[in-house]
């Protein structure tokens, strides 16, 4: 899949329920590690793609078969539009006409959208089978292909219905990015940076650095700024698989940022919405007297530099709020959020005043 040969980084995830976890590798020219990943025992192998990824899809069909692996492929639709149920029921049955076996697999090559439904559809398939994710995109490989989480929209919110199902493995090829539209390059970037807010200042000191060559695969941390998110995430992921706890901090900016994408019909780029949700939860934390100021001024000057937006319309408060009730961190009627005492220092804010609420959105509101 890639031209040039980098020796790929390993980082390993524990805390799975067989207790074995697997390897995130990061680099170029990692075809040949599939097998691998895959295990001797698959026979067959269902590769899962969009539509705008036919041509590479096509390829690894070759490396598949070249193996010894039987392959069929389900093809999804572009972006968010994959992940309904009628899609993953398409995909099931192709795995039942196919005759897929507990010993089968499904690889998933894409972006976010396409990692979440193939792993949904490895997680209910026959109470699960083996999944490998290649993540195409930056936003997939520091955040969606990795962890577990599984999930598919309905008509009352993002990612309601899912399951954690870890993969057996997940190929990060660097390479891959250099195709990646610039906007949705840039999207991605908003979740490089909130793991630098929630737990790695080393990031947000390597985009405000760069934030031009932030934007670019070709730029000069981009290797590092990858390593680095993974890394956050591998570390809270490995101690709390299922979000019992720790890994709600993941959600940082994402429960504003749900809701606008919902509100938007999912027009919004994801990582658009965590921007602004990102810059939202630092004024709630503000207000609520958690959070510097001058906190709250960096997340505007590191997300604005690397051209993500910091606002929203301001005539949409009700709809927003009334999506965020049915966030997956609500408890009963309590709203939940992620907000910041600090860089690296993420608390839960649970049940704030309905005043800090508004407060809080009329200082994105635009």
């Amino acid at each position: 899949m890639t031209s040039a040969d980098v020796a790929p980084t390993r980082i390993h995830i524990s805390g799975t329920a067989d207790g074995a976890g697997y390897d995130v590798l990061v680099g170029t020219t990692l075809g040949g590690e599939l097998p691998g990943l895959l295990g001797s025992s698959v026979a067959a192998v269902a590769l899962v793609h969009p539509v705008a990824l036919r041509a590479a899809a096509s390829t690894l069909v070759a490396v598949l078969e070249g193996a010894g692996y039987r392959t069929v492929t389900a093809e999804l639709p572009d972006g968010e539009k994959a992940k309904e149920i009628g899609v993953a029921a398409a995909v099931w049955s192709l795995l039942g006409r196919s005759g897929f076996t507990r010993t089968d697999a499904v690889v998933a090559l894409g972006g976010g959208a396409t990692t979440d439904l193939a792993g949904f559809v490895a997680a209910t398939w026959l109470r699960g089978v083996r999944v490998v994710h290649l993540p195409t995109t930056l936003l997939a490989m520091v955040d969606a292909a990795i962890g577990g989480k599984t999930g598919i929209d309905t008509a009352e919110g993002k990612n309601l219905v899912g399951a954690f199902h870890p993969p057996a493995g997940v190929i990060c090829d660097l390479a891959s990015l250099a195709t990646v539209p610039h906007a949705d390059y840039v999207s991605g970037l908003a979740e490089v940076a909130k793991a630098g807010f929630i737990a790695d200042p080393v990031i947000l000191d390597l985009l405000e650095a760069d934030p031009v060559g932030a934007q670019s695969p070709a730029g000069p941390y981009t290797r590092e700024l990858v390593e680095r998110a993974i890394r956050v995430k591998a570390t809270v992921v490995s101690a709390d698989l299922r979000e019992a706890g720790l890994r709600e901090i993941l959600n940082y900016g994402h429960t504003l940022a749900h809701a606008i994408e919902k509100v938007e019909d999912y027009g919004w780029r994801h990582g658009a919405a965590v921007s602004v949700g990102m810059v939202y939860a630092a004024e709630l934390a503000r207000l609520a007297g958690r959070l510097d100021p001058a906190v709250v001024a960096r997340h505007r000057s590191v997300l604005s530099s690397l051209d993500l937006p910091t606002t929203y319309r301001g005539d949409r408060w009700e709809a927003l709020h009334e999506t965020m009730r049915v966030d997956k961190k609500s408890r009963g009627d309590l709203l939940r959020f992620i907000v910041l005492e600090q860089v690296g220092r993420p608390v839960v804010l649970e049940g704030p005043d309905p005043g800090w609420l508004r407060q809080a959105y009329a200082e994105v509101a635009r």
